[in-house]
Parts: C-alpha cells; sequence; structure tokens
C-alpha cells in the first residue's frame, strides 16, 4: 500500500508524524482528503480537525489554523498550535470553549470578538477530535507514535 510522508509542526516542533495512506485536512475552500502522489498544493488551514489515516486506523489532531503544504510523497501541516487528540485535557477544552462563548455573548468591542471567535473554533476542534477517538470502533486502538 501507498503512503506518503506526513507531519503536523508548529511554532514549538512536530506534534505528530506518520507514512500516511491518507490525510483528511480542513481548509478554508472545505475539507480535502489527501492521498499519496497528491498534486502539489498549499492551501490556508482553518480550525478543525486532521485526520490521518495509516494502514487502517487513525488519528486525530486538532488545528487551530495554519498552512497545509503537499508535494508528491509529503503532506506538511504548519499549524499555529495543534494537539493530538489523546492529548487534550477535556475539562479544560471545555472551560475555555466556555469562556469564549460568554465573551461573544456580551457586548464587547471588535478585537475582543474576533479573539473570543478564534478560540471558540480552536477549543471546539480540540473537543471534536476527542468526539472522533471516542466514537472509534470497539476493538481498534489508534497506532502508537
Amino acid at each position: 500500500m501507498k503512503t506518503t510522508a506526513f507531519a503536523v509542526v508548529t511554532a514549538e516542533g512536530t506534534v505528530e508524524e506518520a507514512d500516511a495512506t491518507s490525510v483528511t485536512v480542513p481548509t478554508a475552500d472545505g475539507e480535502i482528503t489527501v492521498l499519496p502522489e497528491h498534486i502539489p498544493l498549499v492551501s490556508v488551514l482553518e480550525p478543525g480537525v486532521v485526520t490521518v489515516r495509516v494502514s487502517k486506523q487513525e488519528r486525530h489532531v486538532a488545528v487551530s489554523g495554519g498552512f497545509v503544504q503537499v508535494v508528491k510523497d509529503s503532506v506538511t501541516i504548519l499549524a499555529d498550535t495543534a494537539e493530538r487528540a489523546d492529548q487534550i485535557d477535556v475539562r479544560r477544552a471545555e472551560a475555555a470553549r466556555k469562556r469564549a462563548e460568554d465573551v461573544m455573548a456580551g457586548k464587547r468591542e471588535k478585537a475582543e470578538l474576533a479573539e473570543a471567535s478564534g478560540e471558540l473554533q480552536k477549543n471546539l476542534a480540540r473537543l471534536r477530535a476527542v468526539e472522533l477517538v471516542k466514537r472509534r470502533k470497539p476493538g481498534t486502538r489508534a497506532p502508537s507514535s
């Protein structure tokens, strides 16, 4: 089975790497799935969940935005922030989501609303990544890093 090298990188370092059979990415133009030998592409990354398929198993990474670059044998995500689903603290993500919603519900300055909107999108992505892991079929495991 053909694979493509995959990496999620932030300013702090590499969050995830794998030889992937497919990578699904939330872009500004909608969700795309990249397979090995995909045409070259650069796109803006939207807040959401990146799903990486390694053989028949999936890994999920919450991203808050950035860029995705695809070349023949490689998919690289340069993310503002990124967290693997198995490393997300659900209580912290829920609390941050609630704080952002509270700010957005009040009358605020445009800059404050924009910041709260970004925080809300980031934390919704984090919670979605965790939910995808929880829904995994019984008897399957996430591949180890």
